[in-house]
């Protein structure tokens, strides 16, 4: 790329900021600027896994049931230091805490939501598989007081950002603010994240279908039929399937080259295993604004209210086609 070129996420937030804010104050590239901060010193601890000790567990268990690894305790300091000290941010919440955490009681302050998975996928870390950080930002209701959990339960459709990291063979950040999404890489000799993907478009259909059919015995009967389905050879398109276990790397392949990941309800998980406001919100709001849909199967995931801070949903996003799919076959009507 020449140097001509080269946009960064910092000026590519400010750029867009007086395109579409003039008036705006700047406090809210200078939150988004936290959040590359942190999600930079989160890749430079991804990148020295196994020199570290942080990537084994820890022996803790979080809210969520599950062993926290040491660089699930790392990123979410990282997130909680960057963005607390920010002075624009009034509440914190982290699939790792049980509880939000109010940054600022002074009413006048704060007005900002940060909701965020500071390590997607963490399970993977001791075998080198692709990991990520979910963000979700919405405005905060100054006149709540000290009702943190009133500016969390927020539906997606309020959200005002939403992106993700992908701690893979490069490091990219991908985000949106409600005028389509963008994705940047980045550069480690200038420690910059640099647009590499400008208004990224999921493909209406694809040819690829993400799911853990491990569990498929338990799926609802209409994802068994739908997956039935797509292998069966009916359709003109010849799916494959492409499963890699960490959201954030399932979904940034839907993203680029469409299809479908699916993650229905279980044995184990009967109201799906997702987190709704952690990881379903943001990747949904990112989906809807490249082209694509997410739903419960029934229910558009950004239209849900939500009734606690660590709620689960059933979760199928992609392209149009296929999310439009898994919807017939959800009402009984099959591919049509």
């Amino acid at each position: 790329m020449a140097s001509a070129e080269l946009i960064t996420a910092s000026q590519h937030i400010l750029d867009q900021q007086r395109l579409h804010h003039p008036t705006a104050s700047g406090e809210f590239s200078l939150l988004l600027s936290g959040v590359t901060l942190a999600c930079k010193m989160i890749a430079a601890e991804v990148r020295r896994l196994g020199l570290t000790g942080l990537p084994g567990g820890t022996g803790n268990v979080n809210v969520q049931g599950e062993e926290q690894q040491g660089l699930d305790v790392f990123a979410n300091n990282a997130l909680l230091h960057t963005l607390g000290h920010r002075g624009i941010v009034g509440v914190l919440a982290s699939e790792e805490n049980e509880d939000p955490i109010v940054v600022l009681k002074d009413p006048k302050h704060g007005k900002y939501v940060v909701i965020f998975d500071p390590l997607d996928g963490s399970s993977n870390i001791d075998v080198n598989v692709s990991v990520g950080t979910i963000f979700s930002i919405f405005r905060r209701d100054i006149n709540n007081g000290d009702k943190p959990a009133d500016d969390v339960l927020q539906m997606g459709h309020q959200q005002i950002a939403a992106g993700y990291v992908l701690y893979g063979s490069s490091t990219m950040l991908v985000y949106t603010t409600g005028d389509g999404v963008f994705g940047f890489t980045l550069d480690p000799s200038i420690g910059a994240f640099v647009l590499s993907h400008p208004k990224i478009k999921m493909p209406d259909r694809g040819s690829t279908y993400s799911v853990n059919e491990a569990y498929a015995d338990s799926f609802p009967p209409f994802c068994r039929r739908f997956l039935h389905w797509v292998k069966s050879g009916e359709d003109d398109i010849a799916y494959k399937s492409r499963y890699i276990g960490s959201l954030v790397a399932d979904f940034h392949r839907t993203l680029l080259k469409g299809g479908i990941f699916l993650y229905p309800p279980t044995a184990s998980y009967h109201e799906g295993k997702l987190r709704l406001l952690y990881e379903a919100n943001p990747i949904a709001m990112i989906a809807e604004q490249a082209g694509g849909v997410a739903t419960t199967g029934h229910e558009r995931i950004l239209d849900i209210e939500p009734s606690g801070l660590h709620q689960r949903t059933p979760f199928y996003i992609g392209s149009a086609r296929e999310v439009e799919l898994i919807g017939r076959f959800h009402e009984g009507e099959g591919p049509g």
